[in-house]
């Protein structure tokens, strides 16, 4: 008998163990043989086959899940998100809040500066947001690198998990640790990749979402969303996919209880959300599958008084007056070619896609106490970022001694960037920089870098139950040359129930175009320089065009249970040394001026850090209708070798435990809860090596929540539930580093209610 499966797992495929005759059908045993390697064998059964003889073909368009489940959906190194995840438990704004729930995963900015405190975004195992690499069907999001990196590493950005209504998403898979090396830069941390829905007949639902917190200092949020498509000729699907969501901005005076500025640190910005892409698919044959994929995004913010850095003097006021208006927004433009193939010998999946991001914003200072503020000419300018990416990967199963499947693939990145905004530093007085105009108007605006990458990948079966998967990455840019990336998994199902284990991996992260690009520069009057220097006419910051990537090797051993009654658990320990860090400088290069009062650093690569900790999970199923799930994420260091500052504002632990209730048939009912430990704070300002006067960490609190989703018949269903019952508050008590770790607000109780109609 010959099977054939298609590919149902982005991370992989899966390949057949073997295959018992059972009443009204069989039973196979399947192998996810992927580039994660995952050493789990899974149950799955298809009922049409009882007539099928050992020389027959089949295709099993359908598969079944019938054991086990929870080994899917979290698994060592690897969790998945399911549509009804997202029914049972809605996310609020952004799918970001499901995410950071999973094993290892946390919120927190993309430095420990406290700047831009509400604007968090996905953290993997304490590598910063900048080392998680999102994905949309596959495909790199690029987005958040139109805007501007500031001095101490922080964006004035959401991220790039919100490009995608949450009700048109089919899972998310989020892959860490050594596992995600593979996917080359930015994969440091981990990969968060959102796959969307792909009807198998026509049909469609519209969605609408309210959340209205209890707190009316706090923004409101509403949003609709529709998913419409399937067969429209036996060849050829299409899909719609649109959305609008408006989050409400919290109101100027939610942090003034608890500041410690005379101006108080803004609440989270409010945002509006407007979506819609097409996909077009062809299928010529069985063997044959295109995709043509248009879409467009637009996300303009609802503004907060929030800045870089605390204003003073009439900016405060001017900040206040922009207070509700439109400050930012950010357009986003992808259309893309996918082929996916099936062939005798293996199977293929290749994309081109283009991306287009356009960052328009009202003009911010470049320098000193002035930077990231608003600027008095109330004019906007915008930074355009273009991303072409291409790939091709082939999985090819062989025997050589063992069962194999090899995955051969090539990848292109091109980013190209227009900025007249961020160049705009003067040069002032008897100042010069070797090499930089001092008038900002002869400086190029545009900046390039291109990288390609080849990989292989090698599941090997060594016996039935112990897989070996080597493999090799290597990445060329110009700036830096080849990078390589070896990685070594292996995982051995010591029982029916009991598997191990073990990955290490050297990952990398590229210089960004804005570190990178000499015209792009920072000036401080002193307070703002490395400490250490006498420099009464202050300092300038360049960028470097010899920056090296930076790297990290990246190490685990987990272990993981599962039994056929259900019962799943697994803990991993994992060990990061990262180098080459990419930081503000340190190092004096020289003076801008005669009377050597002007100094001049650069962005640079610093000594090691390391980050290492535990995660795990656990799910029991209570009874038929009830089950426990708990998860945990412990660090045990998270800090620059150097000086001892940790590299993230994230939790010593955090755990996250569900009770999944299904009441009745129609009647789903989830309580969540959610305990984060303490957030340590840095106590030396990562710009300028200075030490900081208040460090004040953020002390450990608790989250719990409630959802129910009704199927009130076969086309309506509703999910309704209230959000941090307990009323925690949780509120940022300033700008910058004098906030500590208290840079952030956390939503008080809120009601949601949200209704899908299906056909």
């Amino acid at each position: 008998m010959i099977i054939r499966i298609p590919r149902i797992c982005k991370v992989g495929c899966l390949t057949v163990k073997k295959i018992q005759k059972e009443s009204g059908g069989y039973r196979i045993k399947l192998m996810q043989t992927s580039l994660v390697a995952l050493m789990s064998t899974w149950s799955f059964e298809t009922m049409a086959q009882d007539n099928l003889s050992m020389d027959d073909e089949t295709v099993l368009d359908t598969v079944h899940v019938i054991a086990t489940k929870d080994q899917l959906k979290q698994s060592l190194g690897v969790s998945t998100i399911t549509a009804d995840d997202l029914a049972k438990t809605p996310v609020v704004n952004d799918i970001s809040e499901i995410i950071r729930k999973m094993p290892g995963v946390n919120f927190t900015g993309a430095s420990t500066s406290g700047e831009r405190g509400n604007q968090r975004q996905i953290d993997i195992r304490g590598m910063g947001p900048e080392n998680t690499l999102i994905l949309i069907d596959g495909k790199p999001v690029m987005s958040r690198n139109a805007v501007r990196l500031g001095r101490s590493g922080e964006r004035d950005t959401r991220g790039d998990t919100s490009w995608v209504p949450p009700e048109a998403i089919e899972r998310i898979e989020v892959i860490r640790g050594p596992a995600a090396a593979r996917y080359g830069s930015g994969a440091s941390g981990g990969v968060v990749n959102i796959i969307t829905k792909k009807p198998d007949e026509f049909s469609g639902s519209i969605t609408t979402f309210a959340n209205i917190p209890e707190n009316p200092e706090e923004g409101k949020t509403f949003r609709t969303n529709f998913v419409v498509g399937g067969p429209i000729h036996e060849k050829v699907s299409l899909q719609l996919i649109g959305g609008y969501s408006h989050r409400d901005a919290d109101d100027q005076a939610i942090n003034e209880s608890d500041s410690v500025s005379d101006f108080p640190a803004a609440g989270r910005e409010g945002v509006i959300n407007k979506d819609i892409s097409a996909k077009l698919t062809l299928m010529p044959s069985m063997d044959h599958e295109f995709d043509v994929e248009a879409g467009y995004s637009r996300q303009g913010n609802i503004y907060t008084r929030d800045s870089q850095r605390a204003p003073n003097g009439g900016s405060q006021d001017r900040l206040t007056e922009l207070a509700g208006t439109e400050t930012n927004s950010m357009e986003r433009r992808t259309l893309s070619l996918t082929h996916e193939g099936f062939y005798d010998f293996g199977d293929s999946l290749s994309y081109i896609q283009w991306e287009n991001t356009q960052n328009r914003r009202l003009n911010e200072g470049l320098s000193g106490g002035s930077e990231g503020v608003i600027g008095s000419d109330l004019e906007f300018s915008k930074i355009t970022v273009d991303n072409l990416t291409a790939k091709s990967e082939w999985d090819l199963p062989f025997h050589m001694g063992f069962d194999q499947n090899v995955t051969l693939g090539a990848e292109f990145r091109g980013e190209w960037m227009h900025n007249p905004v961020s160049i705009g530093q003067e040069i002032t007085g008897a100042s010069s920089i070797p090499g930089i105009p001092s008038d900002p108007d002869d400086r190029d605006p545009d900046a390039e870098a291109w990288m390609q990458g080849l990989y292989v990948e090698d599941n090997i079966m060594l016996s039935d139950d112990w897989m070996l998967t080597p493999g090799l990455r290597a990445d060329y840019q110009e700036s830096f040359g080849i990078h390589y990336s070896p990685s070594l998994n292996t995982s051995y199902q010591m029982t029916e129930e009991v598997a191990f284990k073990l990955g290490v991996a050297r990952a990398f992260k590229a210089p960004n175009l804005y570190q990178g690009t000499p015209g792009y520069l920072f000036y401080s009057r002193g307070n703002g320089c490395a400490a250490g220097y006498t420099l009464s006419g202050g300092c300038y910051v360049v960028g470097n065009e010899d920056l090296e990537p930076e790297t990290s090797l990246n190490k685990e051993f987990g272990v993981s249970f599962a039994d056929r009654d259900g019962l799943a658990a697994s803990a991993t320990y994992f060990h990061n040394t990262y180098k080459n860090r990419i930081s503000s400088g340190q190092e004096l290069l020289g003076y801008a001026n005669a009377a050597e009062t002007v100094g001049i650093f650069q962005w640079e690569n610093v000594p090691e850090a390391v980050v290492a900790g535990f995660e795990g999970n656990v799910t029991y199923p209570v009874t038929e209708n009830l089950s426990w799930t708990t998860n945990f994420t412990y660090m045990t260091e998270s800090k620059n070798k150097s000086d001892g500052q940790p590299l993230s504002l994230i939790p010593k632990y955090t755990v996250n435990s569900w009770l999944d209730w299904q009441a009745t048939d129609d009647l789903n009912v989830v309580f969540a809860a959610t305990r984060y430990g303490k957030t340590n704070a840095a106590t030396i300002n990562g710009a300028t090596g200075a030490e900081l006067t208040n460090s004040e960490p953020r002390k450990p609190y608790h989250m719990f929540n409630i959802g129910l989703k009704y199927a009130l018949n076969n086309s309506f269903s509703l999910s309704t539930g209230i959000n941090n019952i307990l009323n925690t508050e949780i509120l940022r008590r300033a700008s910058g580093a004098q906030a500590g770790a208290n840079t952030f607000n956390e939503g008080s109780r809120s009601y949601y209610l949200s209704v899908t109609a299906t056909f």
